[in-house]
């Protein structure tokens, strides 16, 4: 059984005892945090929702935040001595999913 869940403007295939790195929740770690935006649920046979769901949830707890890898960003116009260097760290809230209620 797998879930398709909606998140920080991201969609992420779920199954149950899955890890997933998402956006950061700003929630403390060894909390639950429940997932309202389920947009389909498979089990016997695969639900769809429009766009989500009714009644489907999925559980899951969290494990904590982190920052992801460094991501170079690096702008440069020719010929005009003209280079700008930045880098960026993405944070993410790292949960295990629990159960999916469908």
């Amino acid at each position: 059984m797998y879930a398709i869940i909606a998140t920080g403007g991201k969609q992420y295939k779920v199954a149950e005892g899955d890890i997933i790195k998402v956006e950061k929740l700003g929630v403390e770690a060894g909390q639950s945090y429940t997932f309202d935006q389920v947009l389909a649920v498979s089990g016997d046979e695969l639900k769809v929702g429009t766009p989500v769901v009714e009644g489907a949830t999925v559980e899951a707890s969290v494990i904590g935040d982190g920052k992801a890898k460094k991501v170079i960003v690096y702008k440069y116009k020719r010929k005009t001595g003209y280079h700008k260097k930045n880098g960026h760290r993405q944070q993410y809230t790292a949960v295990k999913i629990e159960k999916i209620n469908a």
